[in-house]
């Protein structure tokens, strides 16, 4: 069975996109389209901005979710088994699998990017990746300090990214290398994604989401959140909301997937992030650029 999947943010390079826009004319319209609905042309940032431009959240959401959904809708035989994206990937997940209408889906993820950059604004908060430490020692130093600290993305074995406030991630980072963790360093990201930091967001994007239609889709999603095959409209409202404040299941969302018979991920959008942990969480499957 065919798993089909999409990157979050951090994929981000300048001239992204490009030369779709410039092979297809499909894609150009979808662009164009964009560059209305946010009101600002994000093509010109994707296609020719500096990495600075392309960092800032408000930009590399919407951008990162484009070359995603975009690159899914002109690829040849598109026709996923199951989807899953990590973290705002799960919103190009949503667009490929029918439940969510790109328009719809480009609306929101604006707004989630507005709404986080506004959370990142109020206390200094910030990421940091740990390497080579199994999870539940992670998870017990978060846990063992004062002040707010948690396992935030589960990326592959070995690989987990932990979030909250910017003197308890430190110090957390400092306690991890104690344990005997290869790294743990902190993440050029805006804020504390995927923590309780984003409760101001996650109550600002609920309400949009609830407004929003969501249809049922052609094929499960994996999310985030439950790391289980969701198809009901109504639950997938309800992780999407959820998805702010809680970690990113990326790990046991692929390890269920390939038990549910998925034998071949393919990658859609910027970069091959996900390729690589797939291939850290299970050699067996294939990994594909799509």
């Amino acid at each position: 069975m065919k798993a089909y999947v999409f990157p979050g943010q951090g994929a981000q390079f300048t001239g992204m996109g490009k030369d779709l826009y410039e092979t297809s004319e499909v894609a150009k319209e979808m662009f164009e389209k964009a560059n209305e609905i946010l009101g600002f042309r994000i093509t010109d940032i994707m296609f020719e901005g500096t990495e600075e431009q392309l960092k800032e959240t408000k930009v590399t959401q919407p951008a990162v979710f484009l070359h995603s959904v975009i690159a899914a809708k002109v690829a040849e035989n598109f026709a996923p088994d199951m989807v899953a994206g990590h973290s705002l990937g799960e919103f190009s997940a949503l667009v490929a699998n029918g439940a969510l209408s790109f328009e719809d889906a480009l609306k929101l993820v604006s707004q989630r990017a507005l709404a986080m950059q506004k959370a990142c604004e109020i206390t200094p908060s910030t990421m940091a990746a740990v390497l080579n430490l199994e999870d539940k020692v992670v998870e017990d130093i978060c846990a063992s300090i004062d002040g707010v600290v948690v396992a935030a993305n589960y990326n592959c074995p070995g690989q987990l990214v932990i979030s909250g406030e910017t003197k308890a991630v430190e110090l957390a980072c400092e306690k991890m290398k104690e344990a005997g963790a290869k790294r743990a360093l902190i993440l050029p990201v805006g804020g504390a994604f995927h923590s309780p930091m984003m409760e101001p967001a996650r109550e600002e994007l609920a309400a949009a989401i609830e407004a929003t239609t969501f249809s049922t889709p052609t094929c499960p999603v994996y999310q985030n959140v439950t790391a289980s095959a969701v198809s009901d409209p109504t639950e997938i409202k309800a992780n999407l909301i959820t998805q702010l404040t809680a970690p990113v299941k990326w790990t046991q969302s692929v390890q269920q997937m390939i038990a549910d018979g998925a034998t071949s991920f393919t990658e859609f959008g910027p970069g091959k992030v996900l390729m690589g942990l797939v291939g850290k969480i299970d050699k067996t499957v294939e990994a594909i650029k799509g």
